[in-house]
């Protein structure tokens, strides 16, 4: 039987039975690092013990991750615990259990959706997973300039489109 709070909802998920917001995030940025890593679902649960399709419901954010699997989950991701929780959108901790039953914010940053959808994109994981590979300092700053050189000329090619 489901433990339900004195708001009357099952713990962990909003009021309509849905799953937390804050719970599909930290799943959301489990996949983003896997895919970037190029391990499979199957790969992954057989590194945490546990299922690929538990890994499944933990990247859809319907079972919530405990703090003892998510420190798992950042020593086999090579990643602080921290990561899965940047980018949380404003509505996203908003729908925090403590926020929920009228805890006050403190400190709360801005943070930017796009940023979160941005790294969802497969190209974008791509990316980053090769470039990640590179050992070579030298070699990484300077595919780094590169990419802020073309970045920098395709703005100032959209201004002129503008300016025409």
């Amino acid at each position: 039987m489901a433990h339900r709070t004195k708001t009357g909802t099952i713990r962990g998920r909003l009021s309509d039975g849905a799953p937390n917001p804050i719970d599909i995030h930290v799943g959301s940025r489990v996949r983003m690092r896997r895919t970037m890593l190029g391990l499979s679902q199957e790969k992954l649960a057989d590194e945490l013990g546990v299922t690929f399709q538990q890994v499944q419901k933990y990247e859809k954010g319907l079972n919530r991750i405990g703090a003892s699997r998510l420190w798992d989950f950042s020593q086999v991701l090579g990643v602080p615990v921290d990561f899965f929780y940047q980018n949380l959108d404003e509505t996203s901790q908003n729908s925090s259990p403590r926020k929920i039953t009228g805890g006050l914010g403190f400190l709360e940053e801005e943070t930017s959706q796009t940023d979160s959808e941005l790294l969802m994109r497969k190209d974008v994981l791509e990316l980053m997973r090769y470039y990640s590979k590179i050992k070579d300092p030298k070699v990484a700053k300077t595919v780094l300039d590169l990419v802020k050189t073309l970045t920098a000329s395709q703005a100032s090619s959209q201004e002129e489109d503008l300016q025409s």
